[in-house]
């Protein structure tokens, strides 16, 4: 972030640095759409989905149900650690997070609902809908957002994201899309993936949908 926390917290530039590059790497669509949010949002928008994706990880990492307990209570831990007043372990994403959480004033309740939605999928499938909620209403809080019809889309682009193919997702962003006209435009960095969903686009042609998206205020 580029400038100091009013709560004096910074994380080191290198854990900013370490979020970036990870996020860029391995979640691509919804990376680009947060450059299209103004700092201090858009590193608050990198440290949530670095966090989710560190999440997301803990099927592919472990195999073991209670090995992966044990991975996601660290995370549990890192959190009450980040959403307090001293200062957090020495982890890039927990760092970054932290003064994401102290900078935004996000809820601890709210982040572990995300870690508890990935709890459940270590022994039966991922509630997409409770997970993709749970990370729209954190992006929503970081962004300032918070009147019904941008949650409405939010909630709904953020669950279709975690679903393959197929009619439920296509309904899902018709619903987000028809709102359009009344979603807060702060929302849009967290919109653009719906781009994603539709027809395939090569690397070099996506970068220049999203432009285009949101230089219409469309998604």
């Amino acid at each position: 972030m580029s400038q100091s926390p009013p709560n004096g917290y910074s994380a080191p530039e290198a854990s900013h640095r370490y979020v970036l590059d990870m996020v860029r790497g391995a979640d691509r669509e919804r990376f680009l759409g947060a450059l299209f949010a103004p700092e201090p949002q858009r590193s608050g928008l990198l440290s949530l989905l670095a966090f989710d994706h560190e999440l997301a990880r803990t099927r592919s990492v472990t195999k073991e149900p209670m090995l992966a307990r044990i991975r996601l209570e660290w995370w549990r831990e890192a959190i009450a650690e980040a959403a307090g007043a001293g200062k957090p372990r020495a982890q890039p994403i927990v760092e970054s997070l932290s003064e994401t959480v102290r900078w935004h004033g996000l809820q601890r309740e709210a982040l572990v609902r995300l870690i508890d939605a990935r709890e459940e999928e270590i022994e039966g499938p991922l509630d997409v809908m409770t997970a993709g909620q749970a990370l729209a209403d954190l992006e929503l809080a970081v962004l300032g957002v918070d009147d019904a019809a941008s949650r409405q889309a939010a909630h709904a682009i953020g669950a279709a994201w975690l679903m393959g193919e197929g009619p439920e997702r296509d309904q899902l962003v018709g619903d987000a899309r028809a709102l359009r006209r009344k979603v807060d435009p702060r929302a849009l960095p967290i919109l653009l993936p719906a781009v994603s969903l539709g027809r395939p686009m090569g690397p070099l042609r996506r970068p220049l949908a999203y432009w285009w998206s949101a230089r219409r205020g469309r998604y």
